[in-house]
């Protein structure tokens, strides 16, 4: 799959305009697609092995989307074959007392992976150019002094997200960035799914309403917000949502081919290494240990 084509190009506010939500990319079916998934994922898989063992990069992935994209499944499917060992999932809701004390990014930063781990935020810090330039009263509520919020301060937040993105790729943390690109009338249907299935009673909440009226903003912040903060080190990827499968498939090649660029491999023994594994060895088969 050519995944370049997901990709947005830093300053590219037609990014969006360029991709259908229902996109079902070259498969013929359905059946097609998930078989190519699950061969992503065991390569996936393999790669975690050697992204744990290497232990010198991290892997941090970001989900963002309206509600009823699909991030928590694509995040549930797509790791599903991974060692839960070196993963780590992080949602971010709201912010606490406590994180409304500190900077925007502070939470963000306490949750980060470690090296040989990979990190998946569902939602993150994205949310303070999204959410928050929707909703201007949650700026007032961080309690900034007031030189800090000014016309600027949107554009000063992607400059500051970019740096810090910049600092993560120079530490050896490789970032890929997932906006799962639902349609309006799909995210409909899944909505009312949620209040027509009991089983999903428990996901609907009267703010999803509140929070579609005002799709033509948020699709708008989305815009700037991804053609500001695409860049090489930490790019966007549009990934056509209306069909989870088909969703899964690209999130999965991306993340492959991001681990694959990095060229991980096993550690190499040194020479005293080698002795002690072939002593270790000796002693098991006679039995001395």
């Amino acid at each position: 799959m050519r995944i370049n084509r997901f990709r947005v190009r830093h300053g590219d506010r037609t990014a969006l305009k360029r991709h259908r939500p229902d996109d079902k990319g070259h498969f013929e079916s359905k059946d097609a697609a998930l078989e190519h998934l699950q061969k992503s994922i065991e390569r996936l898989r393999a790669r975690q092995a050697l992204l744990y063992a290497q232990n010198e990069y991290a892997l941090l992935l970001i989900f963002q989307g309206m509600d009823a994209s699909g991030k928590d499944s694509a995040i549930k499917r797509v790791i599903s074959g991974v060692n839960p060992q070196g993963t780590e999932v992080h949602s971010f809701k709201a912010p606490s007392t406590e994180e409304l004390s500190h900077d925007y990014l502070w939470r963000a930063v306490k949750a980060l992976p470690g090296r040989g781990r990979i990190g998946i935020f569902n939602r993150s810090y994205y949310e303070e150019v999204l959410v928050v330039r929707v909703h201007p009263e949650l700026l007032a509520s961080e309690r900034l002094p007031a030189s800090c919020v000014t016309p600027r301060v949107w554009r000063e937040r992607f400059e500051d997200i970019s740096a810090f993105e910049r600092y993560l790729t120079r530490n050896g943390t490789i970032i890929r960035k997932f906006f799962l690109y639902v349609s309006r009338s799909e995210q409909r249907r899944r909505l009312l799914e949620r209040l027509d299935d009991p089983a999903k009673n428990w996901k609907f909440s009267a703010a999803d309403l509140l929070e579609r009226a005002k799709w033509n903003a948020y699709m708008s912040t989305y815009r700037d917000a991804l053609a500001a903060t695409s860049h090489d080190n930490a790019p966007w990827y549009v990934i056509p949502a209306d069909h989870k499968w088909f969703a899964h498939v690209v999130i999965a090649d991306i993340i492959v081919k991001a681990l694959d660029d990095a060229d991980l491999a096993f550690p190499t023994l040194t020479p005293k290494q080698h002795q002690e594994l072939l002593q270790a060895r000796r002693q098991l088969v006679r039995g001395l240990t």
